[in-house]
């Protein structure tokens, strides 16, 4: 029915001819458009009521009393349901330390939250499917550990700067009432407030995928970073790490990418690197840890997700 719709408005509204490119570029760049869209409202709608039950001093009180698998492995579960943005970050990431959460742990928490998002989640599931969006989750999951389990190992507590008494959090962590009433117009306000903060960037992504759907030939980019290119991967990560932006305008990218023939993990390799390791996230970790810190976190992060990239490579 959506499909139809859009090949409605191409046609009947946009007056594109239904035998030529251009077609097939509008007619999916409004199906992706408004399918994403619904659906991210939808999801994101049900993940913040879930997120009511999840209070930020409920987090840090059952993260400090784990055993240190299980403390990571909640973080990262943590992670994903919890809103990380620039604001926010530097004093969430420094109250864990403060209450005793051991580094590590804090580290699980600060890669999985950006990485693997509940946008990244719906836009995954909305494009590839529950088995592309479940291995991503997990193996996201497992870098976000291994990587934490590894910073907690070298005891760089001394590389974590001291910001406590100027950061101030800007109420994207605030705890909510259990009342029903309260949990349902937050939902309501936190859905329109991503929707607000990411539909430019869905709106691009879309664009720039539907530009490579319609024009660039089957198969091109596919001599470039298939899954024969042993250099593709750790490429990708490279190309990832300047650009800026998030999961809602990369995503489409990265299915467009692999229906002409980029290898999966090649493009999720190249998300990865975009939503955890770029350089304006680097900003804002610069004013959390010192540089030392800030480069062993980013080396490890980098080596896991290029790893990543080789075996989805292998397996898919």
């Amino acid at each position: 029915m959506l499909r139809s719709f859009s090949e409605f408005i191409t046609v009947n509204l946009l007056l594109v001819d239904k035998n030529t490119r251009l077609f097939d570029v509008v007619s999916y760049f409004i199906y992706d458009s408004i399918k994403i869209l619904l659906l991210l409202a939808v999801m994101i709608f049900i993940v913040s009521i879930i997120r009511t039950f999840l209070p930020k001093e409920k987090i840090k009180a059952i993260l400090s009393r784990r055993h240190p698998f299980w403390g990571h492995l909640l973080a990262g579960l943590f992670g994903i349901i919890t809103p990380f943005c620039s604001c926010s970050a530097v004093p969430l990431f420094l109250g864990f330390v403060e209450v005793g959460i051991p580094l590590g742990v804090t580290f699980t928490f600060l890669i999985a939250s950006p990485m693997i998002n509940e946008v990244a989640l719906v836009l995954l599931f909305s494009l590839f499917g529950w088995k592309i969006a479940g291995l991503y989750a997990l193996s996201g999951l497992i870098i976000a550990m291994v990587s934490g389990f590894i910073v907690g190992r070298l005891h760089l507590e001394h590389l974590i700067n001291d910001l406590s008494a100027k950061t101030k959090t800007c109420g994207c962590g605030k705890d909510y009432s259990p009342v029903w009433k309260e949990r349902f117009i937050y939902a309501k306000n936190y859905t329109w407030q991503i929707v607000k903060k990411v539909w430019l960037y869905i709106l691009i992504g879309v664009g720039v995928g539907a530009f490579i759907h319609g024009y660039v030939p089957a198969g091109f980019l596919a001599q470039y970073a298939g899954v024969d290119k042993w250099y593709a991967v750790p490429l990708a990560v490279l190309v990832g790490i300047p650009l800026y932006s998030n999961a809602a305008g990369v995503i489409p990218l990265v299915f467009a990418l692999t229906e002409k023939g980029v290898a999966m993990g090649t493009a999720l390799s190249f998300m990865m690197a975009v939503t955890a390791l770029s350089f304006p996230e680097f900003v804002i970790l610069k004013k959390i840890m010192k540089t030392k810190l800030l480069v062993i976190f980013a080396s490890v992060v980098g080596i896991g997700v290029i790893f990543i990239g080789y075996l989805f490579n292998w397996i898919i």
